[in-house]
């Protein structure tokens, strides 16, 4: 392929797609990390260069109305060319329609239970954030259990704090109890902070700990789940880090993991599931001393979370069948996905419409992220590192198409520290400044954008608290060409969601967008330059 038309770049110039993890476009107030910082790149940028808006929220990425975004929904979306319908949403729908009560999956899994006298475990993050899971399906799963007449239930609770408020657990924990007394059924088992259940970096020892007060019993014990919560609190400990606790009260049984038990680990979203469901079920397992796992116990998944896992899924993935990266690899043209770990699943597998192995011709670049306790410690994550990526790939000249991911604005303003996200903020706009000069020297061309807003907005304005979870706030969009370029001055629509980037970044490319693609490309026109 060589020159293309005016709305493309040419056959050996790039087109890197930049996204700002959590940079969001808010409100000029107290709150906002964003406007807070020194970004002398993306203000020069968003002066000279055409730019808009997006949606990434709510139904324009197929969640509920007023739900925000995440990571995984925002990269499934950027790179479907439509919009998809999320696990949230369908398992709400199959909630109201009847047909989780009815799924096949689920209700063999009680059955056995049922059959061989054991215990149903139910595992997984109680929370109303949305991301993960949510606690209606949590309770959706106990009524089931109560009405197909389950002898033993058992609540392996893990507290959120990081896409909900930093000490909302005792509340969900009073409602998860007041449906338990409802239907007289379910005991919480365990408690324990998304910070140890939930690790996605392989740090071994976190997914331990959870492991061992889940399989084994072991860790800290309190009475009851409100005392374990309450203990943390006066710690100073908020939910995300509460330490696995064991719920027995005095001369009472913990309720661990036995032979003819099943397990259905509640979360939809798969990246933080995989490491201890791994743990629970790999014959061959690695990561920390585990021993034998406990036998013929039935294991249940609400999503695939990794091929080849031995578990039953409730409900298989609908992947996306021509995401972007297929469509640019069908037309034999190279193309680079870079991130740190914490998004690296983020620009490949959701990217890529839920598939593990990279299509003929994508390279990828997984940059280690720093290992600190929390990114607070370290606000610039491994920024300097995923530039370089990107600045090889593209001095390269092999890739039309460069995805990167910067971790920063998302994951330090999870941890709620202001200084901290004003840092991360400014350290991803100093490497967009040298991605775009890179990009202008390779005479190619830069879609700048987000996958949903979090460092704009760090503080609660009904509470004052330290907010640390998602917004349904916008996301910026940029399109940045050198001066030679007919897109220097390209008109760009004001009425986009995410998924329409993906026939964006085709267009760019010189390539159809395929059928499966809905949405039409946001440059609206080449535009005039100014007189």
């Amino acid at each position: 392929m060589s020159q293309r038309s005016d709305e493309t770049a040419t056959a050996t110039a790039p087109v890197v797609l930049v996204i700002l993890d959590g940079w969001g476009l808010g409100r000029d107030d107290a709150g906002n990390a964003v406007l807070a910082a020194r970004t002398p790149v993306m203000d020069r940028l968003w002066r000279a260069y055409p730019h808009a808006s997006l949606r990434c929220s709510g139904e324009d990425v197929g969640l509920p109305p007023g739900q925000m975004g995440n990571s995984e929904v925002g990269h499934l979306n950027l790179g479907a060319g439509f919009v998809v319908y999320q696990w949230l949403t369908r398992l709400d729908h199959a909630i109201a329609d009847g047909s989780f009560a009815e799924n096949p999956t689920l209700t063999a899994a009680i059955e056995t239970v049922k059959q061989r006298g054991g215990t149903l475990h139910l595992m997984g993050l109680i929370s109303d954030g949305g991301v993960h899971s949510h606690v209606r399906h949590l309770e959706a799963l106990l009524r089931l259990a109560a009405a197909e007449g389950c002898p033993r239930v058992a609540v392996h609770a893990f507290t959120d704090g990081r896409d909900t408020a930093p000490t909302s657990g005792l509340a969900t924990i009073a409602r998860l109890q007041a449906t338990m007394a409802e239907i007289g059924a379910g005991r919480i088992a365990t408690v324990a902070g998304r910070y140890y259940a939930m690790d996605r970096d392989h740090r071994w020892e976190r997914t331990a700990r959870a492991y061992e007060a889940i399989v084994r019993g072991e860790g800290e014990r309190a009475a009851s789940a409100t005392a374990a919560i309450q203990s943390a609190y006066d710690a100073e400990i908020t939910d995300e880090f509460i330490p696995p606790t064991v719920i027995a009260a005095d001369g009472e049984a913990p309720a661990t993991l036995h032979a003819g038990d099943a397990i259905i680990f509640f979360n939809f979203r798969a990246d933080r599931a995989r490491q201890l469901t791994e743990a629970l079920v790999s014959p061959d397992f690695s990561g920390f001393a585990r021993g034998a796992p406990v036998a013929e116990v039935t294991v249940v998944t609400m999503s695939r979370y990794e091929e080849g896992l031995p578990v039953a899924v409730a409900f298989p993935s609908t992947d996306v069948v021509t995401p972007l990266a297929r469509v640019v690899s069908d037309a034999g043209l190279l193309q680079l996905h870079v991130a740190e770990t914490e998004k690296y699943a983020h620009v490949t597998f959701f990217f890529n419409g839920g598939r593990e192995d990279p299509f003929p011709g994508e390279e990828r670049a997984l940059i280690p992220s720093p290992r600190v306790a929390t990114y607070d410690l370290q606000p610039e994550m491994s920024a300097p590192g995923v530039t370089d990526a990107v600045l090889a790939g593209i001095a390269s000249g092999r890739f039309a198409f460069v995805i990167v991911n910067f971790a920063n604005g998302d994951m330090v303003g999870h941890t709620g520290d202001f200084a901290a996200a004003v840092r991360a903020i400014e350290t991803v706009d100093r490497c967009l400044g040298e991605i775009v000069e890179a990009t202008f020297a390779a005479n190619g061309v830069a879609l700048i954008t987000a996958d949903h807003g979090n460092a704009e907005e760090m503080i609660d304005p009904a509470t004052g608290q330290p907010m640390t979870a998602h917004t349904t706030n916008p996301v910026p969009l940029l399109l940045v060409a050198p001066e030679t370029s007919p897109l220097r001055h390209a008109t760009l629509r004001d009425d986009g969601r995410l998924s329409a980037i993906a026939p964006t970044v085709l267009g760019l490319l010189g390539l159809p967008a395929p059928s499966e693609m809905t949405e039409s490309s946001l440059i609206a026109g080449p535009g005039n330059a100014p007189a």
